[in-house]
């Protein structure tokens, strides 16, 4: 988009309720124009080309056209920026992340959800300014039309997750931190599903509304070789388990006398996000008593960047995803400029990059406190 251009916002959903809720709260963002609405699929079609919007915000479950089909076909024909707004039930939730695999770059709650009319406000108009920005290319396959980035992710990631690594040793209470917004849900998946059961404890910071975050976890679980779970407040952290923060709460990671647990909390939100990856990075900073490697992935904004820094001065190891392979590059970006990235990969090459970062640790030199 232009700098300083506003970003023009077509509002797609069956609800009159909902296209009003929505146009009030965008409206409130002097970056962004309201477009136009739309009450079905078949009506966007046209006013996408009567209107020609830098964003679509889309309902899932609509008349005439399901919103996932209409998404599918759009990113074939005609692909631009789409912001998922779902219900919170269980069909919606699943729906919602197929529609990231296939073109979306964000997945929001309707403001019937979690989010106050407030909350709302601040979160969808960020996200839509994210939203702006993403890399979409036109590309159909098989399995049906997806974004350039979202079809190579999910071919990456559609392997047999590996076994075992025996040369895989490690010190005792090392970690495993990654963090990532807009993209990440395909990025992190890309990740953890090569990496090896026996790994280290794996802490993950995903932007994502409460009530999905459950679903995604499972989804992981499903293809990745070590167990993934949405964490609960006083989780265990080891060896061949990951633990995804809730949505609508920040995890931090707590030394419990002989080893790690995680703590949920319901403080406010840092660059406007809750969970906050800097929150997590920042906890790893304090409690961890071993290596560290931390990865912070595709993103809008600037969030885990400080955390990343602070990891990376206290002797962890940091890697940030490039700017030709993430959805939006924003997070490893404002990681890179403040210093707080190590190494700068694409994200196929994360994965190698934090084991062999791995099998380095006993070199490295950590504070005391690790």
């Amino acid at each position: 988009m232009t700098p300083g251009k506003k970003v023009r916002v077509l509002i797609v959903d069956d609800s009159a309720l909902v296209r009003k809720i929505l146009t009030e709260a965008l409206s409130k963002d002097a970056q962004i124009e309201i477009a136009g609405t739309a009450p079905d699929p078949l009506v966007a079609q046209e006013r996408i080309a009567q209107l020609k919007p830098d964003v679509l915000t889309l309902d899932l479950e609509m008349p005439r056209m399901d919103g996932l089909t209409f998404l599918r076909k759009l990113m074939a024909t005609n692909p631009l920026p789409v912001v998922v707004i779902s219900s919170l039930v269980r069909a919606s939730q699943e729906n919602a992340l197929e529609a990231l695999r296939s073109g979306a770059v964000e997945v929001l709650a309707k403001p019937n959800g979690p989010y106050s009319v407030g909350e709302l406000v601040d979160t969808l108009c960020f996200k839509i300014r994210a939203a702006a920005k993403a890399r979409v290319e036109r590309k159909a396959s098989p399995a049906g039309w997806t974004s350039g980035l979202a079809a190579r992710a999910t071919q990456a990631a559609a392997h047999t997750p590996p076994a075992d690594d025996p040369t895989l040793h490690y010190p005792p209470h090392t970690l495993f931190g990654i963090g990532a917004s807009t993209g990440g849900t395909e990025a992190i998946l890309n990740v953890l599903s090569r990496l090896p059961r026996n790994s280290p404890g794996i802490l993950i910071t995903q932007h994502i509304p409460a009530g999905f975050s459950k679903t995604f976890s499972e989804r992981l679980n499903e293809n990745c070789a070590m167990d993934v779970k949405e964490a609960a407040d006083g989780d265990v952290v080891g060896p061949g388990k990951a633990l995804v923060a809730p949505g609508g709460l920040h995890m931090v990671l707590q030394w419990a006398g002989n080893g790690y647990r995680v703590a949920l909390r319901n403080g406010p939100a840092v660059c406007y996000q809750r969970p906050s990856v800097d929150v997590m990075f920042q906890s790893m900073v304090q409690a961890a008593r071993g290596p560290v490697v931390a990865a912070l992935l595709t993103g809008m904004g600037a969030d885990g960047a400080q955390g990343m820094l602070a990891l990376r001065q206290a002797g962890a190891r940091t890697i940030a995803q490039d700017e030709q392979s993430c959805v939006v590059f924003g997070m490893p970006m404002e990681a890179i400029r403040l210093g707080g990235a190590e190494q700068v990969l694409p994200l196929l090459k994360v994965p190698a990059a934090m084991l062999s970062a791995l099998r380095q640790a006993r070199a490295l030199a950590t504070p005391a406190r690790f």
